[in-house]
């Protein structure tokens, strides 16, 4: 065995432990990282090959409010451009495609409008009582968290449409079934993203930019300035904090000693490591209830833009259960080139469809597009990339990992409590974009002060640390009309039909009585 003495050892080459190293090695300190795949980035890869030119197979999107990861990302270089959204979006329902603007399709059936308004403004207010930092001390935690968020759909929504389109909002936001996520969770997710709005739109929101080269140069560009402190193929198998140092092993029997340890890995991967002494009670079986997401990322390549042509930006919300796409986005390049749509297989349909080769897949993603565009031209494709990401082994899928009912209140306070020397890091740990390339960024760099703090290198007050707006990518606020405001949910329209029924019955049945003479009017 050959030893290597460190100050910290960082396990996981993704955005969130290179943030986290970059951090550390810019004060002086010794840092390793050691990364089991034979490159960096994690759940971010971009893939370049002549036909793409490049494209992000992982994780990609950035938006307002994401400051951390737009700001280390300007300190490396990289510049970011606007996912296109100039023309119009579709809506595919029950077999027809609805061209729409804005963040949200319309629904013209008044009653499914009153009841997806009343869900979306429910769960936003919800949200406002839990706690960002620590969504276990919400006032209804034990309550929320009973349940999933099938059962709180059940309860919120009257409609088939709001409850479909709602199912279609988790698949899209945490590649999951409403069934298998708890609704506190779920509701702490879309919460701390900035709101339902925030986290489903293009534009002013979650997915409105695309880095310019790819999101994976972020770690790229962090590896070529640590330069030897990054080690490839390296999975740590072992974590031995039983004497003066920590010791890390890896598959391949390197040993690297460090006075600290960041785990920068998705939290279900701890499993692959034996830890001695033995994780907390709590923290052991944590990591054994917190599964992945589920999603293929497909992005089909044309010659030309058609869908421009025909006034569409690319974005399809498609709800058809034999559809294996449920949400798309334009993927051309910001000059123009190499045409393109990126669409989702999400959750179920990911893992109803995994069985099929590349081929088969691509076939009906592009049949598809051709019947929701309505185009010949999407059944010609000139290129196809897809990525499984389920069958990541050093992932275990995307986006993020999720937690089903009753977990987070029982458990969701171990998940970046220290362990020893062990810190832990990752995105599922942040409080703010938590699942996205942001919240890896705030995990990585908080994770890095809280050793900086045992070192007695800063005080306590500045380990969370919150980020200036960036001024290259403001935020807008999101707002509501006073009708999102105040119109009335399905059941409180029913009241009011019913209150209305009845006073109107009272006064017809008293005109009755006096026009019969059966009341005597007094003077």
């Amino acid at each position: 065995m050959s030893s290597n003495k460190y100050d910290v050892v960082v396990i996981g080459g993704g955005i969130s432990g290179m943030s986290a190293a970059k951090l550390l090695f810019d004060l002086g300190l010794k840092v390793v990282v050691l990364e089991a795949r034979d490159r960096v980035g994690g759940r971010t890869f971009t893939a370049r090959n002549k036909q793409v030119k490049y494209v992000d197979l992982g994780g990609a999107y950035v938006g307002p409010t994401q400051n951390r990861v737009l700001r280390l990302s300007k300190e490396l270089g990289l510049k970011t451009y606007k996912v296109n959204e100039v023309e119009r979006l579709i809506h595919h329902v029950k077999g027809r495609s609805y061209p729409f603007n804005g963040p949200f399709p319309p629904m013209w059936n008044p009653i499914a409008y009153l009841d997806c308004n009343n869900l979306w403004r429910t769960m936003d207010e919800m949200g406002k009582e839990i706690p960002s930092e620590a969504p276990w001390k919400a006032p209804h935690a034990e309550e929320w968290d009973k349940i999933t968020m099938q059962e709180f759909l059940n309860r919120v929504c009257w409609t088939n449409a709001a409850k479909r389109f709602a199912t279609l909002f988790v698949n899209v936001d945490v590649t999951s079934e409403p069934h298998e996520v708890s609704a506190l969770w779920f509701l702490w997710y879309v919460k701390q993203c900035g709101g339902t709005t925030r986290i489903f739109s293009t534009t002013n929101g979650g997915q409105e930019r695309k880095f310019v080269g790819g999101s994976g140069q972020i770690c790229e560009k962090i590896m070529e300035y640590l330069g030897e402190h990054v080690k490839l193929e390296k999975p740590v198998v072992c974590i031995d904090q039983t004497g003066e140092n920590v010791m890390v092993e890896t598959l391949d029997h390197e040993t690297y000693e460090a006075q600290y340890v960041i785990s920068a890995i998705p939290p279900a991967l701890g499993l692959k490591i034996h830890f001695n002494p033995p994780l907390p009670s709590l923290r052991n079986q944590l990591i054994n209830r917190i599964p992945m997401g589920s999603v293929i990322k497909c992005i089909v390549y044309y010659k030309e833009s058609f869908w421009r042509e025909k006034d569409y930006c690319g974005t399809m919300i498609i709800e058809d259960e034999d559809a294996a796409i449920g949400l798309t986005l334009d993927d051309t390049k910001p000059d123009g080139s190499f045409p393109a749509i990126i669409g989702f297989i999400l959750a179920r349909k990911c893992r109803r469809l995994a069985h099929l080769s590349k081929e088969e897949r691509k076939t009906q993603i592009c049949e598809l597009y051709a019947k929701v565009l309505g185009s010949q031209e999407a059944l010609h494709p000139v290129h196809y990339e897809e990525k499984n990401w389920c069958e990541e082994q050093y992932s275990g899928g995307c986006y993020t990992a999720y937690f089903p009912p009753g977990i987070m209140t029982q458990y969701g306070r171990i998940i970046r409590e220290p362990f020893g020397r062990i810190f832990f890091a990752g995105t599922e740990t942040a409080s703010e974009w938590s699942g996205y390339m942001e919240g890896a960024v705030q995990a990585g760099e908080r994770a890095a002060r809280e050793i900086l703090f045992c070192m007695g290198k800063i005080a306590e007050g500045e380990i969370w640390k919150s980020e200036p707006e960036s001024l290259d990518v403001p935020a807008l606020p999101i707002t509501s009309t006073f009708w999102e405001r105040n119109l009335p949910s399905v059941p409180g329209l029913l009241k009011l039909i019913g209150f209305s029924m009845f006073f109107t019955s009272v006064a017809v049945a008293g005109l009755f009585t006096y026009k019969k003479g059966l009341v005597v009017r007094i003077y």
